[in-house]
This record gives structure tokens, C-alpha cells and sequence, in this order.
């Protein structure tokens, strides 16, 4: 069974700094492209950031621009997401998900597969 695995959660205070990892299997890397989504308690799930199977061009919701930063290094299999600046409201279980061909970037259901999420939690 296909597995993404996340990394990288803890407890930050408000303006600090957390990096999160994910792993994908190398095909899937190399063909889907992978998005970020977080979920509050009592929210829906949101899409924070995706970045293009093809060229590797990362986007980014309008709550996270110019904070977080997603990459990836497909000699090791891993996708993160450096996330700074962080506040409160951004606390919440982050996912990654890999979508065949997104339409909708930060839309959870066009992506087929995901990980079991890291909790983040800002808070002072």
C-alpha cells in the first residue's frame, strides 16, 4: 500500500519556526504533484501549498504566502514545508497528500493518496 509519511510537528511558539518532511515513494514524486493541507479542530480540511510534479513550482494559499516555503529533494524522497512567522490560527494537522493531475490545487478530493498528518501547535 502506497505510504506518505509526515514528520516534523511539535509545539512552537508564535513567531517560531517549524520545518515539516514528508516521504513519497520515488514515483510518485517524480509523476504527482503534492500538496500541504492542514485541519483544525471542528474545520474543514484546507490546502496550504502544492508543488508541480513537472517543474517543482510551489503555490500557496493567500494565509500562508510569504511564510512557508515548499521544496523537494527527490534524491531523497522528501517534500517539506518550512513554515516561519508561525501564529496561532496556524495550529492544526498538517497532511500531505500526492494528486495524479490537480485541478483544483488546495482541493482535498483531487488528491488520491496521504499521510496519517503531524500535529502543529502554536501557542505561547
Amino acid at each position: 500500500q502506497l505510504q506518505l509519511v509526515e514528520s516534523g510537528g511539535g509545539l512552537v511558539q508564535p513567531g517560531g519556526s517549524l520545518r515539516l518532511s514528508c516521504v513519497v515513494p520515488g514515483f510518485i514524486l517524480a509523476n504527482y504533484a503534492i500538496g500541504w493541507f492542514r485541519q483544525a479542530p471542528g474545520k474543514e480540511r484546507e490546502g496550504v501549498s502544492c508543488i508541480s510534479a513537472s517543474d517543482g513550482i510551489a503555490y500557496y494559499a493567500d494565509s500562508v504566502n510569504d511564510r512557508f516555503t515548499s521544496s523537494r529533494d527527490r534524491a531523497k524522497n522528501t517534500v517539506y514545508l518550512q513554515m516561519k512567522s508561525l501564529k496561532p490560527e496556524d495550529t492544526g494537522v498538517y497532511f500531505c497528500a500526492a494528486g495524479s493531475n490537480p485541478v483544483l490545487l488546495f482541493s482535498p478530493g483531487e488528491y488520491e493518496y496521504w499521510g496519517q498528518g503531524t500535529q502543529v501547535t502554536v501557542s505561547s
